[in-house]
């Protein structure tokens, strides 16, 4: 693995985390949206991560390992949570339905800051990992000037 697919890695995973971090801020700003475009409560979004251009099991256990390159993370898609809303007893509030109940979304702020914390140390283990790479370079470099 070369230097600079190794600060390919990071990267792709700075790019990554940094999409998780926007979702999860924006799960939080809607903790209390009842109603969103579509006339619903607003459904908790996350971030589902793959690796970019796989290499297949088969051919790793084959020997191919040692041209092995990594390609770093891609986010594949944004799914909303199906977990249930919350149901809150409030007969005044105009988005209520006929028994009074309003549908609250299914964001609990604890978990999407605990959420936060992953993503946001993520970010700085990948910041770290492209630093070193980019320190390796250097050092390398100057060996040769």
């Amino acid at each position: 693995m070369s230097v600079f697919s190794a600060m390919n890695v990071s990267s792709t995973g700075m790019t990554a985390q940094q999409l998780r971090m926007d979702i999860i801020s924006e799960n939080i700003a809607n903790a209390s949206t009842t109603r969103t475009q579509d006339g619903t409560a607003y459904r908790r979004k996350t971030v589902v991560f793959a690796e970019k251009a796989t290499t297949s099991f088969d051919n790793i256990l084959n020997g191919y390992m040692t041209n092995y390159q990594p390609n770093g993370v891609k986010v594949t898609r944004i799914v909303e949570d199906p977990s249930d809303l919350r149901l809150v007893y409030e007969p005044d509030n105009p988005d209520a339905n006929d028994a009074g109940y309003v549908e609250y979304p299914n964001v609990d702020t604890v978990t999407e800051m605990t959420n936060l914390i992953d993503s946001s140390r993520a970010y700085e283990a990948n910041i770290t990992a492209f630093n070193s790479s980019k320190t390796i370079a250097e050092k390398g470099l100057e060996l040769f000037g």
